[in-house]
């Protein structure tokens, strides 16, 4: 397939249904507006079609991102991808890496491996210009007729009336009025919703600046992670390079708060910065130091904030990504998080709309990730202190600590060039992969998993008295019945046969009799280490779409 440059790219707007319908006085309605067609965005509209839901997805131009801007996207988040049927296509078109360097000066310090295992489908990161993430998401979105995706339809103003939210929406061709049972908020960090809704992020503003240069050269670098801690060609500062696809590297070099925006997004002071970085990256990987043709593909200055909403949920309207938090770029958790979001989102409001769970199920959105959004916060906080030192006995703590981490393990642990993402287990761990058998054939555990659907993991054979197959269940003859008619669960048999190495179980810490009910999104929401009685897995499952607790049974 060749590829599209969607850096070109422009859809065009197109008169919507919905203004016609304005035009005759009266007010079309839908069970869910998403804002924003963003990598979050989109996912949250394809999760949403996915389980029946109809959305209407609005974007305030016509354009994907510029640059690479998003660029490191986590294992998690490549699972998320899988079910919502794009996971592939990232993968195929990016740069997996899992192996990571620190530099002090001119030392390597250490290496790490993210992964540090085999047996799983995805790795631990995959590197791919924001825009191509777009691009493939707004593809799948458009074979998805549940989605009617809206290019220049801008939102510019909300009012909230008991049972529905009225949109107020400018386009080419003039505005007109719709309203939406719920409203996705996903307009990134500008959030224009935010406000309309009488809302602010609050946090910690960093006062540096950060050069960030995407540029196009051969280098015969490995595709990890580099970062360098006060490296002689850039002294008193740090360095961050990345390998991306298409021969373009990703470098982000610390400037400083007094570096002039202006002046150093200019070529003839960025080409000879990563001139002298490459000498010393060739140099580090047993090169002769000799420096490639390079040429510049985009370069932007920024500064940022660690910070969010206080609630992300206001009524009927439902803040998610860069809307609702912000973190610095250390740790790749900005699109990650977001994506974790609408993966969090999308079955419970899919529940909601189709009258499966109480409005209130929807508080548990807000709540959860706004655990996530501090966790996200506390490790990008602490990433940015530890990089630039706001005091003389900072520095001399983050030198000592790099110059013991040559030789310790312990100093390794506290060097922090950036935790980089992993979803969080404050609400329920997260289901991990492993490689079974099903039907005779090699496949992967979590892509036997459904959009909205619970699944209980059986740990045991069917002679041990659990039911096996899609749409069956584990437990007494009316759990089994109700379950199975209803359509929200499956059950996976884990037995020899299906799990021939061993790795699920082990991974599961399972024993002949173990079942662990996962939530559509994937997170453990109860377990039990024998068969659970009568009516407890159906408990589970109604606590899980009530909001309540997730309790571990016996």
């Amino acid at each position: 397939m060749t590829d599209v440059d969607y850096q070109r790219v422009v859809y065009p707007h197109r008169r919507s249904a919905d203004q016609d319908v304005h035009a005759r006085g009266q007010t079309a309605r839908h069970p869910v507006v998403v804002v924003g067609a963003g990598p979050v965005g989109l996912c949250a509209a394809i999760d949403l079609a996915l389980q029946g839901v109809p959305v209407v997805l609005l974007n305030d131009d016509g354009r994907l991102s510029v640059g690479s801007r998003a660029l490191c996207f986590s294992k998690r988040t490549l699972e998320i991808l899988d079910r919502l049927g794009c996971g592939q296509r990232l993968v195929d078109k990016g740069v997996s890496w899992g192996v990571g360097r620190v530099f002090f000066r001119d030392e390597q310090v250490y290496q790490f491996d993210l992964l540090g295992e085999t047996g799983h489908q995805r790795p631990a990161f995959v590197n791919l210009q924001q825009y191509y993430v777009e691009g493939f998401l707004v593809e799948r979105a458009l074979k998805l007729p549940l989605i009617d995706l809206r290019w220049h339809h801008r939102v510019v103003g909300l009012d909230q009336r008991g049972d529905h939210v009225a949109l107020q929406i400018e386009t080419p061709d003039g505005p007109y009025t719709l309203r939406a049972d719920h409203v996705v908020a996903c307009d990134g960090s500008r959030s224009l919703l935010r406000k309309l809704v009488g809302q602010e992020s609050h946090g910690r503003s960093f006062k540096d600046r950060f050069l960030i240069a995407d540029v196009r050269m051969s280098a015969p670098f490995p595709a990890e992670r580099w970062f360098w801690f006060d490296p002689p060609f850039h002294p008193g500062q740090s360095v961050l390079l990345h390998r991306q696809p298409d021969g373009v590297w990703r470098i982000d070099f610390q400037l400083g708060w007094d570096a002039d925006p202006e002046l150093e997004k200019q070529p003839e002071r960025i080409l000879p910065r990563v001139r002298t970085l490459m000498r010393e990256a060739s140099i580090a990987a047993g090169g002769d130091g000799a420096v490639p043709d390079i040429e510049l593909v985009w370069a932007s200055v920024y500064t940022f904030a660690c910070m969010r909403m206080d609630s992300f949920r206001h009524g009927r309207v439902l803040f998610a990504g860069d809307a609702a938090h912000g973190v610095s770029p250390f740790g790749a958790r900005g699109a990650n998080s977001g994506i974790q979001d609408a993966d969090n989102l999308a079955w419970k409001l899919a529940a909601v709309v189709q009258g499966r769970a109480p409005e209130t199920l929807l508080d548990s959105y807000a709540r959860e990730r706004e655990i996530a959004a501090d966790e996200n916060i506390l490790n990008s906080t602490r990433s940015t202190d530890f990089i630039t030192p706001k005091s003389e006995i900072s520095r001399i703590f983050r030198d000592a600590t790099l110059t013991l981490a040559r030789d310790f393990d312990f100093a390794r642990r506290l060097v922090n060039s950036g935790r980089l993402s992993v979803p969080t287990t404050k609400y329920g761990a997260v289901a991990t992969d492993a490689p079974i058998r099903i039907d005779g054939r090699d496949d992967w555990l979590l892509r036997q998993m459904r959009p909205g659907r619970f699944t209980a993991l059986v740990f045991g054979d069917v002679d041990a008295g659990f039911a096996s197959g899609p749409g069956s269940a584990v437990g007494a003859d009316a759990d089994r019945d109700a379950l199975a008619s209803s359509g929200e669960l499956m059950v996976l048999v884990i037995d020899e046969a299906t799990d021939p190495k061993g790795l699920a179980r082990r991974r599961y810490d399972a024993a002949p009799g173990t079942v662990v009910l996962l939530r559509p999104d994937q997170h453990v929401c109860a377990r039990w280490s024998r068969r659970p009685a009568a009516g407890e897995l159906a408990a589970a499952m109604r606590r899980a779409l009530n909001h309540e607790e997730a309790i571990a049974c016996p």
